[in-house]
């Protein structure tokens, strides 16, 4: 009796698992509420997006999209906690490139493998900006640079966190020019800005959605932008490259993934909806005003960015010399 209990258990624990089951579960999902893990806390561009798509998927697919922000160590307590979390899309997780990518060359340990999460897709991307504080000595992008090599030591620039794009960035900066200036990690965007404006930290290379409401107010001020051209709303405004750093191009993106060994088509019942956020004229609308810019594509257009940002930003992390902590 036992050894065919055993049998029927194993049965059923088989067919559960099956891509028949993965089907069944992927037409029924969702059918509770899902939880979407922001790796920054409230107020950067990876929440601004994640807000935006958690309302679009909450109408798409007729379950409420729960936003809970869970910052620091560059992502990690977030990536961690959804790395851990059941893979059957009911746990998500919103971060920008740093847990799904570098962390792994910048942490000795990690509980979890960046490797390993399921992508499902890209949300948003935006150009980065060189942004200074309102009372910088030099007022233009090549007065600056010329001030950095001309202070070593004496700049100190503020990240949103060790391995952040804004991080990694003010690195390829100092590779790039040869100056030497003191790095100062916040734990997200909001706390990084308001020590800004604060002129507690001298500068940031933070995405442009984020800095251009600082710079319109007047409370800080945007020197270059990090692109090969100049941006239609910033004419006036140099890029880097123009400034004399050649080669100098950052930008950045954020992108929702899910536990490893999520149902492939759970991730695609997710990624449909996501395209079809994208596509909505309203949401279109928000994205502008943002200054977003929109991506969508394939989860394997999403697996080829995040292994293109790996190599790209291994590179500088090696070149600069960061150590893992």
């Amino acid at each position: 009796m036992l050894k065919r209990l055993a049998l029927i258990t194993a049965a059923g624990w088989m067919l559960a698992s099956s891509p028949v089951a993965a089907q069944n579960s992927a037409a029924d999902f969702p059918n509770k509420p899902v939880k979407i893990v922001v790796t920054q806390p409230a107020g950067g561009g990876v929440d601004t997006a994640t807000r935006i798509f958690g309302e679009g998927l909450q109408q798409t697919l007729g379950q409420p999209f729960v936003i809970e922000n869970r910052g620091g160590a560059g992502g990690n307590i977030a990536a961690e906690a959804v790395f851990l979390a059941p893979p059957d899309g009911y746990t998500l997780m919103t971060s920008p490139p740093a847990p799904i990518t570098t962390n792994s060359l910048l942490y000795k340990k990690l509980n979890f493998d960046p490797a390993a999460f399921a992508p499902v897709a890209v949300m948003t991307k935006f150009p980065n900006v060189l942004l200074v504080r309102q009372d910088f000595p030099a007022t233009t992008a090549q007065e600056f640079v010329a001030y950095a090599k001309a202070n070593p030591g004496k700049l100190n620039y503020a990240s949103q966190g060790v391995g952040t794009t804004s991080h990694l960035t003010a690195e390829l900066f100092t590779s790039l020019t040869g100056s030497k200036m003191t790095h100062v990690p916040y734990r997200g965007t909001a706390p990084a800005l308001n020590d800004l404006v604060a002129s507690h930290v001298d500068f940031i290379f933070m995405e442009l959605s984020a800095a251009v409401k600082l710079h319109e107010g007047g409370k800080a001020r945007i020197l270059a932008v990090a692109m090969d051209k100049r941006l239609d709303m910033l004419k006036d405004i140099p890029t880097m490259i123009e400034a004399g750093v050649p080669g100098f191009i950052s930008d950045t993106w954020n992108a929702i993934s899910a536990p490893p060994k999520t149902p492939a088509p759970i991730i695609a019942k997710l990624n449909q909806a996501v395209n079809q956020i994208i596509k909505a004229p309203e949401a279109r609308k928000r994205f502008a005003d943002l200054n977003l810019i929109a991506v969508g594509g394939s989860p394997e257009d999403m697996r080829k960015l995040v292994a293109e940002e790996n190599a790209r930003w291994g590179d500088v992390i090696r070149k600069a010399g960061i150590q893992p902590e």
